[in-house]
């Protein structure tokens, strides 16, 4: 499953990974930085070539949802209508 969560870039350009997603992460691991358009990718440097392909197309994805979002088209609703629709798939 997708986890999302919102850090800040200091003035000196570093980034803090939030405390629930540490976990993935070693002191020290070197990360590969993926730059697609306005979007970043952070991977493990070992793990660089896997996945990359579906890495690019969530990415392209997520860019495509987020367009469709800036044009209005998504539908806002309270929690309980939420978990109604989920219930629904």
């Amino acid at each position: 499953m997708t986890s999302i969560a919102i850090t800040k870039m200091s003035s000196k350009g570093q980034v803090v990974i939030p405390s629930k997603m540490r976990k993935y992460f070693k002191e020290g691991e070197e990360l590969v930085i993926i730059e697609n358009g306005k979007q970043l990718i952070m991977k493990k440097a070992k793990d660089f070539s896997k996945n990359l392909k579906e890495d690019l197309e969530f990415a392209r994805r997520t860019e495509e949802a987020w367009k469709r979002y800036d044009r209005g088209e998504f539908v806002e609703m309270d929690f309980d209508e939420f978990l109604k629709e989920v219930k629904k798939w």
